[in-house]
């Protein structure tokens, strides 16, 4: 049997792609494969970032397998240790992803979408959370990250009426990082993957970490965080030999040389 999940690395950046003919949505199957890909990059010690896109064209994912629901998957069903998609309650990956839209990221599409770091979309791109007309509710990230992302009127407007949000828009709202022609996507995604993955890698882990463990927080409660212990990355970059590389290739005028130590 064909696995719904294609993995490829290129050096330090891993491309995950989702291929599940014709929506690529998502079951239970699916989501484990997606945390699996995703475990195998978090424990690589040469990943650095990964890029997550969609096989076609035309969706990026459709969300949940309605299909399999009708046939008994229930909500309810083992998604496996990431959640739905695999992603969505990986709270521990400390290396960034970056979401590539090829095209309309619905439900529980958008929700993976809000579960990555960076997102650079297809100009063909669109967005929605349609949930409240199927009789559910987007609690796979849309309910928890959405508002978060945007103005609390504007975020529970998507979330109520299931509107679409295209590209475009998206951009303007701060959900894209930056777009790009359909053909030029991935050429995109992974010059933006390059040069996040030429910095030193405990430092963007350091980053992610940080920002997630101050997640919802004060300032004053993040540095507490930070000062006493709790945000191990952090201690790891500071103690680094990486700290250390990075300040003297600069006073040398040369490319700093990365160790991940």
């Amino acid at each position: 049997m064909t696995s719904p999940v294609r993995v490829v690395r290129r050096g330090a950046i891993v491309e995950v792609t989702l291929d599940r003919p014709k929506a690529n949505a998502i079951d239970a199957a699916t989501s484990r494969a997606l945390y699996l890909a995703f475990r195998a990059f978090h424990d690589d010690p040469e990943a650095r970032i990964a890029i997550l896109t969609g096989a076609g064209d035309r969706f990026f994912c459709a969300g949940w397998d309605l299909k399999a629901a009708a046939e008994g998957e229930g909500a309810g069903a083992d998604h496996g240790p990431g959640g739905f998609a695999g992603l969505t309650e990986y709270f521990d990956l400390d290396k960034p992803v970056i979401a590539a839209v090829n095209g309309l990221a619905f439900g529980g599409g958008f929700e993976l979408v809000l579960a990555c770091d960076l997102v650079v979309a297809a100009e063909r791109a669109a967005f929605a959370l349609p949930e409240a007309g199927l009789g559910i509710i987007p609690d796979a990230g849309g309910v928890q990250r959405l508002p978060r992302r945007l103005p609390r009127a504007l975020a529970m407007e998507l979330l109520l009426t299931g509107r679409r949000v295209e590209a475009e828009e998206a951009l303007s709202r701060g959900l894209v990082n930056r777009l790009a022609p359909l053909g030029a996507l991935m050429t995109a995604a992974r010059e933006l993957a390059a040069t996040i993955a030429a910095k030193a890698p405990l430092a963007t882990r350091a980053v992610k970490a940080t920002v997630n463990a101050g997640e919802g927080r004060s300032v004053a409660e993040i540095y507490a965080s930070m000062r006493g212990g709790k945000v191990p990355l952090y201690d790891a970059m500071r103690a680094s030999e990486d700290a250390r590389e990075g300040p003297l290739a600069f006073v040398e005028k040369r490319t700093p040389v990365w160790k991940g130590r």
